[in-house]
């Protein structure tokens, strides 16, 4: 098996463990809920195919569900949000050219870029999930407080972790 491969699986894992046994704990204010195992998703290689992007995301989102006990209402969101990965880094692109990196990161594709794309996929995951989670819009304030504060929560983290994940790709 290529090493790559468990690499990125033992990342997988690790960042599941944290949103199931730390971040599902931390409810900022009562509403900000950061979702950082949305960064594995963001992570994977542009060039994976989309079968293989949907069903990766899709058995991610099945296991935090089954740890968080939210009944398939990650997976759900996760597998829309892997389809929609690419046409959101699209949004930014210039028409006609292609992608910055082969791997989405602060390194390969520039500050700016990175924060635009970023910032666009924390929303949409935030979105499609709090949607899921209320199936209305009975309480649309408190809803949109929800997916407004751990959207940024969300972003945020996923900065850091960019950030200290390639300063510590430089030194190896």
């Amino acid at each position: 098996m290529n090493i790559n491969l468990l690499r990125e699986i033992g990342i997988a894992l690790i960042f599941v463990l944290l949103q199931v046994l730390v971040f599902n704990q931390i409810h900022l204010f009562g509403v900000a809920v950061p979702l950082v195992f949305i960064y594995v998703i963001f992570r994977m290689p542009l060039s994976l195919s989309t079968a293989w992007l949907l069903t990766a995301s899709f058995f991610l989102g099945l296991v935090v569900d089954i740890f968080s006990n939210t009944p398939g209402m990650n997976a759900l969101a996760c597998t829309i949000f892997a389809f929609l990965r690419r046409p959101g880094l699209s949004l930014y692109l210039p028409h006609g050219s292609d992608y910055v990196a082969e791997v989405p990161s602060i390194r390969g594709f520039g500050m700016w870029l990175y924060v635009r794309y970023s910032l666009t996929l924390s929303l949409l995951y935030c979105v499609l999930l709090f949607s899921i989670e209320s199936l209305s819009l009975f309480d649309f304030p408190y809803l949109l407080m929800r997916i407004v504060s751990s959207t940024l929560l969300t972003f945020v983290l996923i900065l850091c972790i960019d950030s200290l994940s390639q300063g510590r790709e430089k030194r190896l």
